[in-house]
């Protein structure tokens, strides 16, 4: 019999292998077209890439819009919903559900939007990672922060705040304040650095080949790097990395589209 040591140590390594949670969301037959954007860093600020984040929603062929996290550049609570930006942001969600499946993954900067705010934009949730199985494959879906592991201390920041005793205590304090804080973060470049990682920071190859295999998914899609391109992981796996949006500072905007024959990359609808 081996002794408690090496048990031990057995038993951390496996922790360390464990896989997150995976639900499976399965994509009704009749849907032609599936579209994936992120990173949209959405403010008042910013209100051309509003624009075409709202026309796109309006016009896109797709039967479903899945936004893979970051589709504001702060969310601080529920609450937050019935001010006059975030208002218009409810409308446009609202009103495109109408029409199409929208669904919402969470990002480091909105992981505090809520089941309210899903509600009222007609949204539906998505945990990350989910897998998505539509036209006979296998995709998983992610933000992508979870998998940069290389960047410890934003892991070990990212542990904090998605727990529920941190989530809590944010959301106990009055919106003047949470939105305080949120001025603070988007001013100051190491209050930023805290919520959003290292920068050079890329998702771990090898743990998402791992996720995939184990999953029985050939391919991954996920944001957070604002490094748009698709990538072999190993023969017959892929990863396809979603850009970020901005059309007020910059001429960024894309969206990754997947039918039948396979994934594209093409511009919003209407530009």
């Amino acid at each position: 019999m081996s002794g408690g040591a090496p048990a031990a140590a057995r038993a951390a390594a496996a922790a360390d292998w464990a896989l997150p949670s995976c639900p499976e969301f399965t994509a009704p037959p009749g849907w032609q077209a599936i579209d994936f954007i992120s990173d949209l860093h959405l403010s008042a600020a910013m209100p051309r890439t509003f624009d075409a984040w709202a026309a796109h929603l309006q016009h896109t062929p797709a039967d479903a819009v899945f936004i893979l996290g970051d589709l504001f550049e702060l969310w601080v609570g529920d609450d937050a919903r019935t001010l006059p930006f975030e208002r218009r942001c409810v409308e446009v969600l609202a009103d495109a559900a109408r029409r199409r499946t929208l669904a919402f993954m969470a990002g480091n900067r909105d992981f505090l939007l809520g089941e309210a705010m899903r509600h009222d934009g007609g949204m539906a949730d998505l945990a990350d990672p989910t897998l998505l199985a539509a036209f006979g494959r296998r995709v998983l879906l992610g933000h992508g922060d979870a998998l940069c592991l290389d960047d410890r201390p934003y892991q070990a920041f990212r542990a904090e705040v998605r727990s529920a005793s941190w989530q809590q205590r944010f959301l106990a304090r009055p919106l003047a304040e949470r939105q305080a804080v949120a001025a603070e973060i988007r001013s100051a470049s190491a209050a930023r650095r805290r919520f959003d990682g290292d920068s050079l920071a890329d998702v771990d190859a090898a743990e998402a080949l791992r996720w995939l295999r184990a999953l029985g998914a050939a391919e991954l899609v996920h944001g957070h790097t604002h490094r748009p391109a698709s990538h072999s992981l190993a023969p017959g796996f892929a990863r396809h990395v979603l850009s970020d949006w901005d059309l007020d500072q910059g001429e960024r905007a894309e969206v990754l589209r997947l039918t039948r024959a396979g994934f594209e990359r093409v511009a919003p609808a209407g530009r």
